[in-house]
């Protein structure tokens, strides 16, 4: 495991913010959703594709709070623009399980 240094760690900006749409992305090369995440007035609302289809289903996931890296540079996924990271870990079986918080807090809130 390389080691980063706590600026290198900085220099990541996580945020908070709430699922407002979510859309099937059957053109996506492995199983997905396209997310639409509002961050609040700051950032505002941002796009990206996440491979979640095992634990989530697009309605299902409208309202949820999520962490994501909001700047990173946009990536083109097949026909969708990605621009932000959504955060998750491995559950036993390697299928994502999102990053949220437990209460709710504000939409945009940065991760300490």
């Amino acid at each position: 495991m390389a080691e980063v240094t706590i600026d290198d760690f900085l220099k990541l900006d996580i945020r908070v913010g709430t699922v407002t749409r979510a859309e099937p992305f059957p053109e996506a090369r492995r199983p997905a959703i396209k997310l639409w995440i509002d961050f609040g007035a700051e950032i505002g609302q941002k796009k990206c594709s996440a491979q979640i289809t095992q634990h989530y289903d697009p309605e299902g996931i409208i309202g949820q709070q999520v962490l994501a890296v909001v700047n990173f540079p946009p990536r083109q996924i097949g026909p969708f623009m990605s621009e932000c990271l959504t955060l998750g870990l491995s559950d036993e079986n390697g299928d994502i399980v999102l990053i949220g918080p437990k209460a709710p807090v504000p939409d945009g809130g940065k991760m300490h």
